[in-house]
């Protein structure tokens, strides 16, 4: 399954992101997203985010 590009996520969806310190089990994270980090239009491992609750990781799956 391919990784959602950035035109496909905005600020206000609700994703599934894989935190730094969960990159090697690949524990997933739910949540809303208040804001994007990457500025490119993808990234072989997700587009960075910034959750409403402040946990910021890259973007596994569109909710």
């Amino acid at each position: 399954m391919a990784v959602p590009t950035r035109s496909q996520i905005s600020p206000g969806i609700t994703v599934n992101i894989v935190l730094k310190e969960d990159q090697r089990s690949g524990i997933l994270t739910e949540g809303v997203v208040e804001r994007l980090l990457t500025k490119s239009p993808n990234h072989p491992h997700g587009i960075k985010v910034r959750l409403e609750d402040g946990q910021v990781g890259r973007v596994k799956e569109i909710l």
